[in-house]
């Protein structure tokens, strides 16, 4: 199977790191793999570090140049929400298959509705990350096929969390972080209400939160400066790989208002980290059964609350952490989840060939 994998995306998150997850599995299972992608991005400089072929546009004319020659592969995957978009109005041209993942769980506008709902069921194989990012197409009448995101065991860089460690001095305290940007959608100014409600009681711990811009950075630094917790609540930044650091945490912490699925709560999972984290979306199901701590959208008392009985109470931690690691290692492994990408595929072909 010849494949085609789209993601135009400029920076490196989960769904970039994701495209390359699934390009890795297709190509471990005997298939040829190649992306198209943003020139000069994170995305094309890893996979080509990788060995994969690598087609880099400029903007989407180059884009839509490129896909409506793109019959040559047998299904066009499209990671992104803009990129399932022009392989869809080519497909007159090209006329393969196009999959389409789904990785958020923004509710469609009303006014978008028939944009979005065409677009969707022009789409051969769509695939959603979790139940709550298929929730939309559910309601437009498309029912996707739920694969759920991958994570893999990360090699520790341990210049990398000694240079952590050094700059902010964490030796002797409990640490504890996020890994967000700085949006709405992930309420860092609720997180800063809640690691200040806990340094009411205490100040043993550290609070890194690693990523950088968005609309709520400032808000949330005002917020730290205001309840007087900048020696505890340390903006760190955007840096290069934050893997690294789950190794040296007690707690990782997520405040999301919405979240398809938070895939860096995976790589705490498989770190045997404690997660503490408010229930939204795909959060919800990533956490249940005892995997983490859940609690309500904007409940900064409970998140707080939460990150106590994970830095105190050793059972309860030991606890949690193995049920979430033996859970990330078989749900969300990344060759297992490339399989099941490949049997969708297969399922689509068939009736081609």
């Amino acid at each position: 199977m010849k494949i085609l994998q789209l993601n135009f995306e400029k920076g490196w998150r989960g769904g970039e790191r994701q495209t390359l997850y699934c390009m890795r599995a297709f190509r471990k299972a005997g298939h040829e793999v190649e992306l198209m992608c943003r020139l000069g991005g994170p995305l094309a400089e890893r996979a080509r570090q990788e060995g994969f072929t690598v087609h880099e546009c400029r903007n989407v004319p180059a884009q839509l140049r490129f896909l409506a020659g793109a019959g040559r592969y047998d299904i066009i995957h499209a990671q992104t929400a803009n990129t399932v978009t022009w392989a869809v109005l080519t497909k007159w041209l090209h006329r393969r298959p196009v999959a389409f993942s789904r990785r958020t769980s923004f509710v469609v506008k009303p006014n978008e509705e028939w944009k979005t709902g065409f677009k969707w069921r022009h789409v051969d194989l769509f695939v959603a990350i979790s139940e709550m990012a298929a929730s939309e197409p559910r309601r437009l009448g498309i029912e996707p096929a739920i694969i759920r995101s991958a994570v893999e065991p990360h090699a520790i860089n341990a210049d990398n969390v000694a240079a952590l460690v050094g700059e902010f001095q964490l030796d002797g305290r409990k640490v504890m972080a996020t890994s967000a940007a700085l949006i709405q959608d992930k309420d860092p100014v609720t997180l800063v209400r809640a690691v200040a409600e806990l340094a009411r009681t205490r100040r043993d711990f550290i609070f890194l939160h690693f990523g950088a811009g968005g609309g709520q950075e400032q808000a949330a630094k005002d917020e730290a400066r205001k309840l007087g917790i900048e020696d505890v609540y340390r903006f760190a930044g955007f840096r290069k790989g934050v893997e690294d650091f789950y190794s040296v945490l007690d707690v990782f912490v997520m405040s999301s208002e919405e979240e398809a699925l938070g895939s860096s709560v995976l790589d705490a999972f498989l770190q045997r980290v404690p997660v503490v984290s408010t229930d939204a979306g795909g959060l919800k199901e990533s956490l249940a059964d005892g995997r983490g701590v859940l609690c309500a959208v904007g409940d900064h008392k409970a998140l707080a609350a939460g990150m106590a009985r994970c830095l105190d109470d050793a059972v309860f931690r030991q606890e949690v952490t193995e049920r979430a690691y033996a859970y990330v290692r078989d749900e969300h492994d990344v060759q297992k989840m490339g399989n099941r990408y490949l049997a969708q595929f297969e399922r689509v072909l068939s009736p081609r060939r």
